[in-house]
């Protein structure tokens, strides 16, 4: 599924806006067919965007179930003998789609898209009434998994991961026409070979018949250095200009699909960046150099909007990580939306690309305090419906996003518990199938702190050990000589355990703006700054360790509790993107200022 794109063949049009919305907490809706007319009682919504912090109103911030959408469309009139397709960049986490009163898409998956042809139903010139119903319920079988409780007060949610559970249309919405041959898909596997590089290509017809087709790869300036016939092959670049962290170099890569009388049928450009990943012993090397990770576990999260996707504040997010020296960060914990890769792409920021499951460890609610523990991995809990569920999410993750240069490794979940044999069960056809997927990339994922290098069974199925941290925050709090000790010997552990890089995915505290003190006291600026710089220190002195991303970039709204003041505050920015007093150290240290 390739992103939509204007090119000679090809049209979009953007469908974001106000649409009509209403929520359905009774789940009368689809009972009563609300697709088939005007949504009634319905109020304005923004696309994109979380509906849930839009309205001051508890009811809608908790909403449990349905939230229907609506809008009407009209088809450009020049599109006449197009194929006409209907797409959503990402509905969280599951949603059903008509168009005026057919059923044209369901999708399962909250971070991923999906889309529907509509050349049938929908007319050029004519308008048609697009109706979408989101739910947002998690339960044992999605991905992230979750519960829902029935009580007096109504239904609950009930989640195992650290932030909001946001939901709502929260990227774009997009009208498309394709020709009615078309390109479906385009994959790329680059190479250098000295001054070289090398581009592997194959171009899929959309309708799954063999097809010609040619390719021409042009540079930064549009000058042509390479073309092939054929629908599979290498194209191969002399004085190549490699993509690299920090040179977001990339070429045009137009493929041309031809009809039977060799007339071109369908084109489309896609952005390519040459590069070379590898785990040679405890390094990782991209472009055959040694890669030190320096950057962030971020989320898409901001004020009013929740998860809804937002330019101007990517760019921000971008600049102040530029500005920090950051070169790097991971997608916790799901797929982000495809503008964020476009834009790494084009900067040489490195990011470590996740799946949506994040939850998989049901001690870490009885460690904190929130309930009996429960066994992990059984059929009534995490169990083979998740796991399908899971691998669907693996693929559609690959299949989105292995042309980003940018996304060197994939991380399969966030601190699922990993130290049970049924762990290395569930998790090993995922491994597998990311490999089978993508041979090119590194595979991990984030080990939890309570199952350390030799308890935990997961971790040799990785390339890359990806470790979360917390010496001095949830053990050893206010003691960082304690901390000190504890996080560099258990680093070394996994070191001479694995022979494997080490990056550190997440370690920080939560510290609240204007609380100052001398002491080591934690939520304080200043704790966070001496934490940050105990841990600066260890990397310093472990040879393995290869990477080292900051929990957080910036403070994130959590459900509430009595255990985080407004949402998890362990961001180096707030919440509007100001520093703490630890940004500034940290930027000395990336930026190597003194």
């Amino acid at each position: 599924m390739l992103p939509p794109r204007d090119t000679s063949t090809r049209e979009r049009r953007s469908l974001n806006g106000l649409w009509a919305f209403r929520l359905d907490p009774e789940g009368t809706g689809r009972q009563a067919g609300w697709w088939r007319s005007r949504l009634p009682q319905a109020r304005e919504m923004p696309v994109p965007a979380s509906y849930n912090d839009v309205v001051p109103d508890i009811t809608v911030r908790d909403h449990v179930g349905d939230a229907w959408y609506q809008t009407m469309v009209r088809v450009p009139a020049g599109w006449s003998g197009q194929r006409i397709v209907l797409r959503f960049d990402a509905a969280t986490h599951r949603a059903a789609v008509w168009v005026n009163d057919a059923l044209v898409a369901e999708h399962e998956g909250g971070y991923t898209p999906f889309e529907a042809d509509i050349t049938a139903l929908a007319a050029p010139g004519a308008e048609v009434r697009v109706t979408v119903v989101v739910n947002n319920e998690l339960t044992w079988t999605s991905v992230p998994p979750g519960h829902v409780e029935e009580t007096a007060r109504g239904r609950r949610q009930h989640y195992f991961h650290d932030f909001f559970n946001y939901a709502g249309l929260h990227r774009s919405v997009w009208l498309c026409s394709t020709p009615a041959t078309w390109i479906g898909g385009i994959t790329v596997d680059t190479g250098l070979e000295g001054t070289t590089g090398t581009v592997g290509y194959a171009v899929r017809r959309g309708d799954g018949r063999d097809g010609c087709a040619r390719v021409v790869l042009r540079d930064a300036e549009g000058i042509e250095v390479a073309s092939a016939d054929g629908a599979q092959g290498v194209l191969r670049v002399p004085d190549v200009h490699p993509w690299a962290p920090g040179d977001g170099y990339l070429y045009a890569l137009e493929a041309r699909l031809l009809d039977d009388g060799g007339q071109v049928a369908d084109s489309y450009v896609l952005p390519v960046g040459v590069r070379t990943v590898e785990v040679r012993g405890t390094q990782f090397l991209i472009n055959g150099e040694p890669f030190h990770f320096k950057g962030f576990g971020k989320h898409e999260d901001a004020p009013v909007r929740g998860k809804g996707h937002d330019d101007a504040l990517m760019v921000h997010d971008f600049e102040l990580m530029e500005w920090i020296g950051a070169n790097s960060f991971r997608t916790a914990h799901y797929p982000y939306a495809e503008e964020v890769l476009e834009y790494a792409d084009r900067h040489g920021v490195v990011v470590i690309d996740e799946t949506a499951a994040v939850g998989m460890n049901l001690k870490l609610p009885a460690i904190a305090g929130h309930g009996p523990a429960r066994t992990t991995y059984t059929s009534e809990t995490i169990g083979p419906d998740t796991r399908r569920t899971h691998l669907r999410a693996v693929r559609e993750l690959i299949e989105r996003d292995r042309n980003h240069p940018s996304v060197v490794l994939w991380s399969i979940a966030n601190e699922p518990e990993s130290a049970v044999p049924a762990a290395r069960d569930y998790f090993a056809p995922l491994f597998e199938e990311a490999r089978r997927l993508d041979p090119t990339r590194p595979v991990g994922f984030a080990n939890v702190m309570h199952d350390p290098a030799r308890a935990c069974l997961v971790s040799e199925l990785a390339d890359v050990v990806m470790i979360n941290r917390y010496y001095g925050w949830y053990v050893h709090a206010g003691d960082l000589a304690a901390a000190e000790t504890a996080l560099e010997a258990e680093l070394n552990d996994w070191a001479d355990l694995h022979r494997k890089p080490v990056i550190v995915t997440e370690y920080g505290v939560d510290t609240l703006p204007g609380l100052h003190t001398v002491l080591d006291v934690p939520w304080s600026e200043e704790y966070q700054e001496r934490f940050l710089a105990m841990y600066h220190r260890v990397f310093d002195r472990v040879d393995a360790v290869v990477g080292e991303h900051i929990w957080n970039f910036a403070d994130f709204a959590t459900r509430p509790e009595t255990g985080r003041v407004d949402g998890n505050r362990k961001g180096l920015f707030t919440r509007d993107r100001r520093p703490k007093s630890a940004a500034f150290s940290v930027r000395r240290r990336w930026r190597n200022d003194v």
